[in-house]
C-alpha cells in the first residue's frame, strides 16, 4: 500500500472516530457534526456507517426483557418463587413504581382465579393498588374472603376493605366476605373469645379452604407508607413493642422476624390475620411488593416458605439476587 493511500486511510479512520464520538458519545447531530469537520451530512453519515463498518462503533440493544427474563430465572432457581418482574428505570417515582407493579399483577391474577375457589385477599396500599387494576374474568361459585379485620379506634375501616374486595368480587364475578372485626384486639382474651363466635368462625373457615391468598408485605420504612402503620391502627407502645421483639415487616397485620419467626411477637397475640403456619398452606401464595425498602421483609417472606409467586419491579428484584 503506497504512503499517500495509507494516509488517505488513516486520515478517513480519524475523520469516522471523531464523528462517532461527537455523535454517539456527545449527541451531536449530523448538521452540527457536518460544520464541525467542514464536509457535508452525507458525509457524516457515510463516516458512521465506516466507523460500524470496521469495528469503531459497537452498538448494542440491551432489551429489559431479556433482563428481565433472566432476573425471574435467577429467582426462581434460588428460591423457588415464581416471580413476575416488572421492567422500569431507576429515575421512576416510588408511586410510579408502585403503580407499574400493581397494573402488571391485576392483569396476571385473572390466570391464577377460577370458578369454585376461595381466594382470600388482605387490605393494604398495595393491594388497593392492584384491585383497580384488575381486568374481568367471569367465574362461578367462587369466593373472596377478607384475610383480616380492618378496624381501629378512629374508623371501622369496613369502607376502605369493602372497596377492595368489592373490586375483586366484580372481576371475577364471585361472592364477597368481609371479616368486620378490628385490625387489632386490645386484649389477646377478647381475640380468642370472639374466634369461637359462629359468626366469626365461619369467615375463618372460609379462609382455612383458601385456595389463593392475595397480599402485599408491610414495612415501616417504604416510601410508600404500609396502611397498617401509618392509619393509626398502632400505638407507640406496639411500636415499642415491635423494635423489642425485632419485627421487620408483616403480612395481614402478622408480624415476623428476619429469620421468619412470629409466633412470639406479642402484637401477634392481638392480630387478626392468619397465622403464618395457616398461610404456607395455601395452594398459591401471590405475593405484589415494590419498592427497595421492601427488601428485608421480602428476604424473609421468601425464606420462609410465605410466598409462591411474586410479582415486583426490576430494582428491587435485582437487589434480592444479589449476595446478602
Amino acid at each position: 500500500m503506497s504512503p499517500r493511500r495509507e494516509r488517505t486511510r488513516d486520515d478517513k479512520v480519524v475523520a469516522a472516530l471523531t464523528a462517532a464520538q461527537l455523535y454517539y458519545m456527545q449527541d451531536k447531530t449530523m448538521e452540527v457534526i457536518a460544520r464541525e469537520l467542514d464536509t457535508s451530512r452525507s458525509s457524516v453519515s457515510r463516516l458512521l456507517s465506516y466507523a460500524r463498518e470496521v469495528g469503531l462503533v459497537d452498538i448494542r440493544i440491551n432489551s429489559p426483557f431479556e433482563r428481565v427474563g433472566m432476573l425471574e430465572q435467577t429467582i426462581h432457581g434460588r428460591f423457588r418463587v415464581s416471580a413476575h418482574v416488572v421492567p422500569m428505570p431507576e429515575s421512576v417515582t416510588e408511586v410510579e413504581r408502585l403503580e407499574r407493579v400493581a397494573l402488571t399483577a391485576g392483569r396476571l391474577l385473572g390466570q391464577f382465579v377460577e370458578s369454585t375457589m376461595i381466594v382470600g385477599v388482605a387490605w393494604g396500599s398495595t393491594i388497593s393498588a392492584v384491585s383497580r387494576e384488575l381486568g374481568h374474568k367471569e367465574t362461578h361459585d367462587t369466593v373472596v374472603v377478607q384475610l383480616n379485620g380492618a378496624g381501629n379506634t378512629l374508623t371501622s375501616g369496613v369502607e376502605y376493605s369493602s372497596d377492595i374486595l368489592q373490586r375483586f368480587g366484580r372481576a371475577f364475578g364471585a361472592q364477597v366476605q368481609q371479616f368486620p372485626v378490628p385490625a387489632f384486639f386490645d386484649d389477646p382474651a377478647t381475640r380468642e373469645a370472639m374466634w369461637r363466635e359462629r359468626s366469626t368462625r365461619r369467615v375463618l373457615d372460609l379462609q382455612a379452604k383458601m385456595d389463593v391468598a392475595v397480599f402485599s408485605l408491610g414495612s415501616p420504612t417504604a416510601e410508600v407508607p404500609s396502611r397498617v402503620y401509618v392509619g393509626g391502627y398502632l400505638s407507640r407502645d406496639d411500636y415499642r413493642s415491635l423494635g423489642d421483639d425485632h419485627a421487620i415487616g408483616d403480612v395481614a397485620t402478622v408480624f415476623f422476624r428476619a429469620d421468619g419467626s412470629w409466633r412470639d411477637i406479642r402484637v401477634n397475640a392481638r392480630a387478626t390475620g392468619p397465622g403464618l403456619d395457616r398461610l404456607r398452606r395455601v395452594p398459591r401464595r401471590f405475593c405484589v411488593v415494590a419498592g427497595a425498602q421492601k427488601l428485608p421483609p421480602l428476604r424473609a417472606a421468601i425464606a420462609s416458605g410465605l410466598i409462591t409467586d411474586v410479582v415486583l419491579d426490576e430494582g428491587l428484584a435485582r437487589q434480592l439476587t444479589e449476595p446478602v
